[in-house]
């Protein structure tokens, strides 16, 4: 039975202009999950993510997170050791001199010795691929998709379980996108951590999400599956979001057979095989 990480329950968060942004959210997040938060501009989706990671407490109900409460006052040292969070744009919380230094500020605001400091910033350096030969260097001299992973790198060396990360590949080509997205994955498949994007990119999340949430006007409109999720355009409407293309042409041939869940060209394919 996979180990829950996050519970959220009847979660309501109104900004103190007295704007409502999330509405009696329930929902749990397991270990080794990859999860998609998807919507429209205003449904909640960052709200949401800033919520599972304590840096917004809730106005109504409970955010817990590794059976720490983040409405518990004096938490936050602990909470950034189980669920990091990556800005859409890494320059909002790149702020060192150098990237050692980048890497090594969170373990070092935490505590910890300097022989661990230098093992955790190693470690995550590795993982993160963010050579050492740029240690010395101002993170703003690198480009951003090398930003991108000294910030996840400065994320990984709190060594959380959870890591959520905002829009992962706006402001990319389609290349540094793919080398995102796979890094992604790879920390997910073989470092064992859950991954949690948002995105407003369909086929991003077709690609490699498992699960797919949806939000709308606060609530949550489906969870399930990604394929799942996809196959319900009706309810996606509501939130002013689309099916990837290549779903969309499968929903419009089912009359020919074809099904309503088609992720990827290759099982468009199989599926115009099987249909004729």
């Amino acid at each position: 039975m996979t180990k829950t990480l996050i519970t959220v329950e009847e979660l309501d968060f109104t900004y103190p202009d007295g704007t409502p942004a999330l509405l009696d959210v329930n929902l749990s997040i397991g270990e080794k999950e990859f999860v998609a938060l998807i919507g429209q501009n205003g449904s909640g989706k960052t709200t949401l993510s800033k919520c599972l990671n304590g840096l917004f407490k809730p106005t109504r109900g409970n955010v817990i997170i590794e059976g720490i409460n983040t409405r518990q006052k004096g938490v936050i040292k602990q909470l950034v050791t189980k669920v990091g969070y990556v800005f859409q744009n890494p320059d909002h919380q790149l702020f060192n001199r150098n990237v050692w230094s980048e890497i090594a500020y969170g373990p070092r605001n935490i505590g910890l010795s300097e022989a661990e400091v230098k093992e955790r910033v190693e470690e995550a350096a590795q993982v993160a691929g963010v050579h050492e030969d740029t240690f010395d260097t101002h993170p703003y001299f690198l480009d951003k998709g090398l930003r991108q992973r000294v910030a996840i790198a400065s994320i990984l060396a709190m060594r959380p379980n959870t890591i959520i990360v905002d829009e992962p590949t706006t402001g990319q080509d389609m290349r540094q996108s793919i080398e995102v997205m796979n890094f992604l994955r790879r920390l997910w498949k073989e470092e064992g951590h859950t991954i949690i994007i948002i995105t407003h990119e369909m086929r991003i999340v077709a690609d490699y999400a498992e699960r797919t949430i949806v939000l709308g006007q606060g609530r949550v409109l489906l969870d399930a599956s990604t394929r799942e999720v996809f196959s319900q355009p009706e309810i996606l409407q509501e939130t002013y979001v689309e099916p990837p293309q290549i779903t969309r042409l499968s929903q419009a041939l089912t009359s020919f057979g074809l099904p309503r869940d088609v992720l990827t060209v290759e099982e468009m394919k199989e599926a115009f095989t099987q249909a004729t």
